[in-house]
């Protein structure tokens, strides 16, 4: 089992890790540490694989996902019932929490994870920041929400760290015109975001960079980029877009997780 961590998150009573693809039970296309509840991967294995998760970080600590929809909707934790939403889990790309015990999982396979910590004030945050939740509406996306759902629980903005997990780079992301478009719509100063591709009209596309300059443009403390890129194979990630380059009929998905332990 891979996990990244990072010291930026390190800090008593709290636990984290970008976990790769090794480790799990699952196999096929989905071997083998798929965690992603949405796949049409064997249900069993895809929750052993969460609970081998669990066990690798804080053994004592319930897991808890989303239904991710590419949007700007935060969920604060434990707030919500068991049973609630999609398959039991609450549509939305981000979680924030001060609750001992729970342990937010974002799942990914080339869209950005983000974790998120006051390690002052015990307030955590796990978002999924694809380039739609990322760019929102009108400077308004999930990485903002975030950060303002975890102020309402008592975190400072100039305190919170975040991590930009393993996502697609800039070398393999390809776009074309329209996607460009849309991102200098809310501001020309977004072309530095992007490089002309070796194929007239397509651009390559700089996900974290993006991700990143969100967040400092919103006053967060510190951000760090962990610079891992979940296309080439040997990597050792799931990737939407390799997947689908390669024809397969579907694509498992990495978590990566935060908890508070005490």
């Amino acid at each position: 089992m891979n996990r990244l961590q990072s010291q930026s998150l390190k800090a008593a009573g709290i636990v984290h890790g970008f976990f790769g693809r090794q480790g799990g039970v699952s196999a096929g296309i989905y071997a083998s540490l798929n965690c992603g509840q949405g796949s049409k991967d064997d249900a069993q294995a895809v929750e052993e694989n969460r609970h081998l998760v669990v066990e690798a970080l804080a053994q004592d600590c319930q897991l808890v996902s989303l239904a991710q929809v590419h949007s700007a909707i935060v969920h604060a934790l434990p707030a919500w019932q068991a049973g609630e939403g999609i398959g039991g889990r609450l549509e939305g790309d981000g979680m924030v929490s001060a609750t001992p015990g729970l342990m937010l999982g974002i799942l990914t396979a080339d869209c950005a994870p983000v974790l998120f910590v006051d390690a002052k004030a015990k307030v955590i945050g796990a978002a999924h920041a694809g380039w739609k939740g990322a760019l929102g509406q009108k400077g308004h996306g999930v990485l903002e929400a975030m950060l303002a759902a975890m102020q309402k629980l008592g975190a400072k903005r100039d305190r919170i760290a975040a991590v930009i997990g393993p996502c697609i780079c800039q070398a393999n992301y390809e776009v074309g015109g329209e996607f460009r478009d849309r991102f200098l719509e809310s501001g020309l100063k977004n072309r530095r975001f992007f490089v002309a591709s070796d194929q007239e009209g397509r651009y390559r596309f700089d996900l974290p960079a993006y991700v990143a300059d969100r967040l400092i443009a919103a006053g967060i403390g510190s951000v760090e980029t962990l610079g891992v890129c979940t296309y080439p194979p040997e990597n050792g990630f799931f990737s939407f877009r390799r997947a689908t380059h390669a024809g397969e009929p579907d694509y498992g998905r990495q978590i990566s997780a935060i908890a508070l332990t005490g």
